[in-house]
């Protein structure tokens, strides 16, 4: 299915969260993510269905100001 993922368009075969994770290499558990601006906190991304067109955000933390 076609997500805009951090701002770019791709195609995935994921259709949740945590399989769309997965696929793009992410690993761990220390990172932020939204599905079409909602917050969705790390325990629910197994659960959180995407669909065609979805924004999704991974968002990680850095050091500095």
């Amino acid at each position: 299915m076609r997500l805009i993922v951090n701002g770019n368009a791709l195609e995935a075969e994921a259709d949740t969260l945590d399989g769309l994770l997965g696929e793009l290499g992410y690993e761990g558990n220390w990172y932020a993510t939204a599905v079409n601006g909602e917050f969705v906190p790390g325990r629910e991304r197994a659960q959180a269905r995407l669909d065609e067109g979805d924004r999704v955000e991974i968002l990680s933390p850095m050091k500095g100001g």
